[in-house]
Parts: C-alpha cells; sequence; structure tokens
C-alpha cells in the first residue's frame, strides 16, 4: 500500500487548506521571511544531492538535452496553462502569481526527493523517505497558500498520479539501475531544487518546468556514459 504517497499528497492538501483560512491572519514580514527560508532550503536540498554526483558529463549533459526538449514540447506554457486551469476551476482570476505557481507545482510534483521516495517505497516498502518530505511539504504548502491561495491544495493531485504511478514502475525501474545511476539521478534533481530555490526567491526565473525531462534522461544517459563513454576516454 502505498502509504507515504498518501501521507504526502495529504499534506499538501491539508497544507494549502491552512494556509488559505490563515493568510489574512499571518502578518506580511511572517510571510516574507518564511518564503526566503524555503528558497534557502530548497537549495540547501538541491546542493546536498548535487554533492552525490558521480558521473558529471552525464548529469551536465542531461540538463542540457532535457531543458532543450522540454523548450522544444513547450512543457513550461502547457504547466503554466495548466496552472491557470487550477485557479480558474477554483473561480480565481489569473495573476501575477502565476509564475510562482508553476515554481510550487515543479517543487512538489518533480522534486528528485519525491520521485526517489515513491520509488523505494514501490520496491522495497520503505515510507520514511516520502514521510520525511511530508514534514516539509505540509509548512511549505502552508505558506504558499498564504499568497497562492487555496489552490496549492489542487497541485496533490497531479503530485499523486505522479507518485503512484512511479510505485507501481518501482519494480520494473529499479532493478535496471546501479547505484552510480541513482546518484546521478539525485544529482539532476539537485540542480533542479537549486533552480527552484532561486525562483521561490525571485532571482532568477530559470525554466524549472522545461527541466524536468532532464530526470527522466539522466539514467540512460548516465549509463552510457559509464558503460560506453568512460572506457574510450579512461
Amino acid at each position: 500500500m502505498p502509504i507515504g504517497i498518501i501521507i504526502n499528497t495529504s499534506a499538501i492538501i491539508l497544507g494549502g487548506l491552512i494556509g488559505s483560512v490563515v493568510k489574512e491572519r499571518l502578518p506580511e514580514e511572517y510571510r516574507v521571511s518564511l518564503n526566503m527560508i524555503f528558497g534557502l532550503a530548497s537549495m540547501g536540498m538541491g546542493i546536498a544531492s548535487i554533492v552525490l554526483m558521480q558521473n558529471m558529463p552525464a548529469v551536465i549533459f542531461s540538463l542540457i538535452l532535457g531543458t532543450c526538449f522540454g523548450l522544444l514540447l513547450h512543457l513550461g506554457d502547457k504547466i503554466t496553462s495548466a496552472a491557470g486551469a487550477m485557479q480558474k476551476m477554483l473561480g480565481m482570476e489569473k495573476n501575477e502569481n502565476a509564475a510562482q505557481l508553476v515554481t510550487v507545482i515543479v517543487l512538489f510534483c518533480a522534486s528528485g526527493t519525491g520521485i526517489y521516495g515513491s520509488l523505494v517505497s514501490g520496491m522495497s516498502g520503505d515510507h520514511s523517505i516520502l514521510i520525511a518530505k511530508s514534514i516539509l511539504d505540509l509548512f511549505t504548502a502552508m505558506i504558499f497558500a498564504c499568497s497562492l491561495g487555496k489552490v496549492i491544495s489542487l497541485i496533490g493531485i497531479p503530485q499523486f498520479i505522479v507518485m503512484i504511478l512511479l510505485y507501481l514502475l518501482a519494480g520494473v525501474i529499479v532493478p535496471l539501475t546501479t547505484p552510480a545511476m541513482i546518484n546521478d539521478f539525485k544529482a539532476c534533481g539537485g540542480f533542479i531544487m537549486v533552480a527552484t530555490g532561486f525562483r521561490i526567491l525571485q532571482l532568477k526565473q530559470f525554466p524549472t518546468a522545461d527541466m524536468i525531462p532532464a530526470m527522466i534522461l539522466v539514467m540512460p544517459l548516465s549509463w552510457l556514459w559509464v558503460t560506453y563513454i568512460l572506457p574510450l576516454v579512461g
């Protein structure tokens, strides 16, 4: 049973609802300060994942190629449209926070921790990674809901779909991987987490949504690098 996924999704839904209720009572100073802390936390978690990287050329090439695919497919635009549809569903008008909503969708649905945690949960039944992530997601959803409203709760739906698919496919995916591939996968997710942190802090609007295909490419490219390319250049 995907207990970790259910807890993680519930944490986002609950956090979004609580944040949308208390947003008028939370001082602006708290919202701004906590938003900065979450941006910093995203970057810190990203850096912690990047240091696990074992095949830098494969990871960097995955980021470049994956972002090119994302831009070619207009993935960022499609996620932005989906974000607008979510706002419309709740009777909300599109506003200047649309870009921030896309950032939050990527943060919750495409984090390396969430993807890896879903695979581990499906393969071994260990839900500890997702349960630990749920604690951070609960408070993250609360703070973002203070500025974006109850639309944050709806992000739990696509996140659940992504995670449950990975959970079901874990038995096929994980046996095909190596420890090096997993570490490179985490590192790739770490780069996206750092880019997400920059967006949360509004320092630089990295195309985080368009970077998502890199998560799909990194493990095959890591395997190709170790199996074929590294022996030629080593």
